[in-house]
């Protein structure tokens, strides 16, 4: 079981008064969420293998397939990068590289906003597509359903999280201050509770609608985010065969490789 550190934040005001739930949420279900993602993954691997696939409806529609997906894809890469800087990175090594504050604010708001509105609207056009193309529509089962419910709300509160900040300029909540803290704590197995109690809802819900993607995450097309085609990289030579007009009538010849030419000498 994870020692679970109490300690209140670094920030001014009241020290934070923890109760059970705040035990549940920030303490246990991170590592609850983290047994079904891993255990989810190898069991689908194991006993789903055809199923490990996006079933692709690219062939029913591919003119808005063709937007939304790089739309979406290059959006959603942004924003893991954005989320990655901001969680895993300390204050203390920015401030040591001569990265103010207000500089590191602007250009999360700038670039988040603009990966957040990326990644919704891409999604947007997505289920857009999904709902109004016949065939697409009908390939759509209920668990795809629930998928892009979870995904589609996690987007839209992570966005909300980088507009609220700007709303609130210099008064907004520095998540480095209280999420990133709890989120690194996790790694150590010291989960820094009062660390995330003192974030504003905002952030829990995005947090708590995160968990709950992950958990979904393996039994879901969502899986094949975890798959790289790495054996294409070794896979053998694709013999090609050419029948040209001087050996007409005697069959198929072998084109030969440079390889295979020195082999045969």
């Amino acid at each position: 079981m994870p020692a679970l550190k109490a300690s209140t934040v670094a920030e001014p005001g009241p020290a934070v008064v923890l109760n059970a739930w705040d035990t549940v949420l920030w303490g246990v279900l991170p590592y609850v969420m983290v047994v079904v993602l891993v255990g989810g993954l190898v069991w689908r691997y194991r006993y789903d293998q055809f199923g490990w696939t996006t079933r692709s409806s690219q062939l029913y529609e591919s003119r808005l397939l063709r937007i939304a997906s790089p739309l979406f894809h290059f959006g959603l890469l942004a924003v893991i990068a954005g989320h990655f800087f901001g969680l895993v990175i300390p204050m203390a090594w920015t401030a040591a590289a001569g990265m103010s504050q207000d500089f590191y604010h602007f250009n999360a708001l700038l670039v988040g906003g603009i990966a957040g509105v990326g990644t919704l609207g891409g999604i947007a056009l997505l289920i857009y597509r999904r709902r109004t193309t016949g065939p697409v529509f009908m390939a759509t089962t209920r668990n795809d359903k629930t998928m892009y419910v979870v995904l589609t709300a996690a987007i839209v509160l992570g966005l909300w999280t980088t507009l609220a900040s700007v709303f609130d300029g210099e008064h907004g909540h520095n998540y480095r201050e209280t999420v990133a803290p709890w989120f690194r704590s996790l790694f150590i197995f010291q989960p820094d509770i009062a660390a995330m109690a003192a974030a504003p809802l905002t952030f829990h819900l995005h947090t708590l609608v995160g968990m709950a993607l992950f958990v979904i995450w393996p039994f879901t097309r969502l899986v094949h985010a975890f798959t790289a085609p790495l054996h294409y990289l070794f896979r053998p030579y694709i013999v090609y065969r050419s029948r040209d007009r001087e050996t007409k009538g005697r069959g198929w010849s072998a084109v030969g490789t440079p390889d295979r030419d020195t082999r045969n000498r």
